[in-house]
């Protein structure tokens, strides 16, 4: 078994804890929250009796093995490098840190430590995220990857009310690109590895974070184009575009129904239906890593992670998004 403790008593954590436990290697035995109240609450829905308000005394408890982190995206490299140089291996939330140095602090820590360092992607692990890398080969030579994550947010109906609440605050390292636009880089990166430029592009809101943007990425042999957006919703799909054919990708996030369309009217469905909730991949990715006695997953990566990190962190310098996490 492998003894998670969680941090972030939010509605993300709870969908990671209801999969993990379809994982038998998994076990939640610890939460960690700053008010006792709100840990004791969150613990009790799952029996768990040990609970923290001292982040470091979590970290060097004999009582958990692994940590998931789903703090505030500002919080990621300072919480995990908490864990890090405690032995403790790290599954963080996406996007994993502000910027790549950040991320760069995170990856020797893991590696000087021997302990696990994962993004925590679900897209890249999940089975037919799987099939589009086994049936690629099909539609001939790429010409455009375009991927769209469009999704009006909860919290913006308080941010047109007055309210800016974390997910529209610069101080938290939020915003569209971070949020949503990487669920459409990282399978990029994961399927065509680093491109070549990116030119980006913004609507930014009066808080100082993006609402919405696009990329245009090059590559050797074609163009990627992504857009994203927390204020507004899309409707289309994501496509891969190739000369013999076309892969047509439901929600790039969550890949549910995948069907090719091949030039001469053909149309072939190779998606499969989960067995488990889509989060359970990544628990199980990150479980098996461990076990195998590996420091990192083969898909996400640590290179795939930063490669992710450095486009949108040119997608900032391009849109004038700065973070405090940058000037530190």
């Amino acid at each position: 078994m492998i003894r998670f403790g969680v941090i972030g008593t939010n509605w993300i954590t709870d969908s990671l804890i209801e999969a993990a436990l379809h994982v038998k290697e998994f076990q939640l035995t610890a939460v960690y929250s700053r008010t006792e109240e709100q840990a004791k609450k969150f613990a009790g829905k799952y029996g768990v009796d040990t609970i923290f308000t001292d982040m470091e005394e979590m970290a060097a408890s004999h009582q958990i093995d692994a940590v998931y982190i789903a703090s505030p995206n500002s919080f990621h490299a300072k919480q995990s490098l908490v864990f890090l140089n405690q032995g403790k291996h790290v599954l963080c939330e996406k996007p994993i840190a502000s910027n790549p140095a950040e991320l760069e602090k995170m990856i020797q820590a893991a590696k000087e430590n021997k302990v696990v360092l994962m993004e925590a992607l679900k897209t890249t692990l999940l089975p037919n995220f799987k099939a589009i890398q086994e049936h690629i080969h099909k539609i001939g030579p790429i010409r455009r990857y375009d991927a769209s994550y469009c999704k009006y947010s909860s919290r913006y109906d308080s941010y047109r009310n007055g309210t800016i609440l974390n997910a529209f605050n610069p101080q938290f390292s939020n915003g569209s690109l971070m949020d949503l636009g990487i669920y459409c880089l990282y399978p990029m990166v994961v399927l065509f590895g680093e491109p070549k430029a990116i030119k980006a592009n913004a609507v930014m809101l009066e808080s100082g974070v993006d609402g919405s943007g696009s990329l245009l990425v090059q590559y050797d042999h074609f163009e990627a184009v992504v857009t994203h957006s927390k204020i507004m919703n899309a409707y289309r799909p994501s496509e891969i575009q190739g000369e013999e054919g076309t892969i047509i990708i439901d929600e790039i996030s969550t890949p549910e129904h995948i069907t090719i369309r091949y030039r001469h009217g053909y149309e072939e469905t190779i998606s499969q239906a989960y067995d488990y909730p889509s989060m359970y991949y990544e628990v199980e990715e990150f479980i098996r890593v461990i076990q195998k006695g590996d420091l990192e997953s083969t898909v996400n990566s640590h290179q795939n992670s930063m490669l992710t990190a450095r486009i949108m962190e040119e997608a900032r310098k391009q849109i004038g998004l700065i973070y405090p996490a940058d000037k530190i």
